[in-house]
């Protein structure tokens, strides 16, 4: 179908849904899938990031690499997310300071006015919180991106098999 993301090999199996797959087109997937992975010799921080956040990038290309979901292909991506991560934080302080309203004097009385950048900041925040989220769903550092790799148990194996299965296998 046109607007589905295809899954990975184990997924499917993973959820006793692959009945429609052959055993060739199966073997096919798999060799597929390994091509596509990429390699991970050159995983290294841009030189366009700063040296905290090259220790970030370091952290996080580490705990993706042990989940085994991160390439070399991803080190743009990553870089990406950390700055917009670090501009995201660096608006946030800026935001905490600054009043929603501010205070005038007229006639001796308070009144309320509007502080007239505070909304340009918020559309700013909220682009850049909408920019991280996005990047880490890409990158896998959300649950949900990351529950879309795992492979669900299948009870499937405890199951006993029916008549036909017995008699002819898996074909």
């Amino acid at each position: 179908m046109p607007g589905r993301n295809k899954q990975p090999l184990s997924v499917i199996q993973g959820k006793g849904r692959s009945n429609h797959l052959t055993k060739d087109e199966i073997k096919k997937r798999q060799e597929q899938e390994s091509k596509m992975k990429g390699f991970t010799d050159n995983v290294e921080a841009p030189s366009y990031l700063t040296k905290k956040q090259r220790e970030e990038f370091d952290r996080i290309a580490t705990e993706l690499l042990r989940l085994d979901i991160f390439s070399n292909l991803d080190v743009d991506n990553l870089a990406r997310y950390i700055d917009s991560k670090t501009q995201y934080l660096d608006l946030l302080k800026h935001i905490k300071r600054i009043k929603a309203t501010e205070y005038e004097k007229v006639n001796g009385k308070k009144k309320a006015i509007a502080n007239e950048d505070y909304p340009k900041l918020m559309r700013v925040k909220n682009s850049l919180f909408n920019e991280c989220r996005a990047a880490a769903s890409d990158l896998g550092l959300t649950i949900t991106s990351r529950l879309k790799l795992v492979i669900p148990n299948s009870d499937d194996n405890n199951k006993p098999k029916s008549e036909f299965e017995q008699k002819f296998g898996d074909v």
